[in-house]
């Protein structure tokens, strides 16, 4: 977030404060592959259980997808749901601001394969 001018009331200013704290908060937590990812499964094949979101996700460790998930049920992204059965079935459904979000997902994929010729073409150029 960049701060811009903004010449409304001292209530108003630190109202923009807080929202610009927030926002810088929710895009650190997701900002990372793993919960890019974890949104994309649940976006693609809907609820899942813990155990067929760990196959879907490749790579992810036990820890890495449960702090994840704790992320993102903390930001409402993901919702959580236990059903009362031994042993206990747990399930995660992404939230209607998970699907907006899973949305924008698509559009960074969308644009990387409408760009990733050129994007090679640079690496190419600096070597990496």
């Amino acid at each position: 977030m960049v701060s811009k001018q903004f010449t409304g009331s001292e209530a108003e200013r630190a109202d923009l404060r807080r929202a610009d704290s927030l926002a810088r908060e929710i895009f650190s937590d997701i900002a990372n592959k793993w919960a890019l990812l974890i949104i994309e499964a649940l976006g693609e094949r809907g609820t899942l259980r813990f155990a067929e979101l760990h196959r879907e996700v490749q790579g992810i460790s036990h820890k890495m997808l449960t702090q994840n998930l704790r992320m993102l049920e903390r930001n409402g992204l993901v919702e959580r749901c236990v059903h009362p059965t031994v042993p206990p079935r747990v399930e995660y459904t992404l939230t209607e601001p998970g699907l907006a979000l899973r949305a924008t997902v698509d559009a960074l994929c969308d644009w990387t394969h409408r760009h990733i010729d050129h994007i090679e073409a640079s690496r190419d150029r600096f070597g990496s």
